[in-house]
């Protein structure tokens, strides 16, 4: 018989998860109490992302591994695109009772599978537990600057290198072949099936399922001296837009730069790190275009002024997906 979420109590759920996450290495006092305590070397960086059944995940494509891997690859790829060391993940649930138990300690152990392989040291040191008729997952990530600067968006300067660490257009493609290939006539998610799928569509749909995003090169580019960094969760030319406008430049981008240029252009959920650099590029960086005005704020493709919206806005967005 299926354990439900409906069958325990607060306590005991937190049991199953807190079982499967390890301590992180900065907490002097973990989860159990009313907070935990950190022990961090330099100013404290905070980000907080929110993954909601429907316009962020589909529960036919994604286990819960997945689920927890992906919340926890997003948030860790903010902290280091500001060049920051992540240290600890807060997560809170919002979880129907009728899903089974075993889809949350899957998705406790995804998290800790990101933690140990994107940053190591980071970990889980608390969250929060709560029902709801929609499964939602909400992490805030804290990280370390160690003494450093911050990266911020807005440090672009004409003459910089526009760099990109990562992949970018995979996970853009991953999600094209889910909706063309595992939904319905009326547009309902249908069970996921990797098997049906080629090696390729397969490295595509996980890319999207379970990102891989370069979260240690954040430090690498700020000891590397990058001038700006941010990374690409909504689309490339979308978010250099914002970082365009951050900095009051404009950048130019070389579709030369990518294989698939049009997915990689429109595309996010890859996480990669975009950042510019005035010297040499440090390794794990390629260039893909470069900084070349100031004042106008705006995203150059080849040479030509890109003002399509493009990438993903989730209030303009989520009618045309919702299905």
């Amino acid at each position: 018989m299926t354990e439900l979420i409906g069958d325990l109590t607060e306590s005991d759920i937190l049991r199953r998860i807190l079982a499967r996450t390890p301590s992180a290495d900065t907490a002097t006092v973990g989860p159990g109490d009313d907070a935990a305590v950190l022990a961090l070397r330099g100013d404290l960086v905070a980000t907080t992302d929110t993954l909601v059944h429907g316009p962020d995940f589909r529960l036919a494509w994604s286990s819960g591994f997945d689920l927890g891997y992906k919340a926890a690859a997003v948030n860790l790829a903010d902290v280091a695109a500001m060049g920051a060391r992540p240290t600890a993940l807060l997560v809170a649930l919002a979880i129907p009772a009728s899903l089974p138990v075993s889809l949350v300690e899957e998705m406790a152990e995804g998290l800790a599978a990101a933690c140990a392989a994107l940053a190591p040291g980071c970990a889980v040191v608390g969250g929060d537990l709560t029902v709801s008729a929609t499964l939602t997952i909400a992490v805030t990530a804290l990280g370390d600057l160690e003494g450093r600067a911050a990266v911020l968006r807005s440090g672009a300067r004409p003459g910089d290198t526009l760099a990109l660490a990562g992949t970018q257009g995979n996970a853009a493609r991953g999600l094209s072949t889910l909706f063309r290939r595992f939904t319905d006539t009326q547009g309902a998610p249908t069970p996921l099936d990797l098997t049906a799928l080629t090696a390729v569509e397969q490295l595509e749909v996980m890319a999207q399922l379970r990102p891989e995003p370069p979260i240690a090169l954040g430090i690498v580019a700020a000891v590397a001296g990058a001038t700006a960094m941010m990374d690409v969760s909504d689309g490339l030319v979308l978010d250099a837009r914002r970082m365009a406008r951050a900095s009051g430049v404009t950048l130019e981008i070389d579709s030369s730069a990518f294989e698939n240029a049009a997915s990689a252009l429109e595309g996010g959920e890859d996480h990669p790190l975009l950042a510019t650099f005035t010297g040499a590029l440090p390794d794990g960086f390629r260039a893909i275009g470069r900084v070349v005005a100031a004042g106008d704020e705006a995203v150059l493709v080849d040479g030509a002024r890109h003002d399509l919206p493009g990438g993903w806005d989730p209030y303009r967005d989520w009618d045309a997906q919702a299905g």
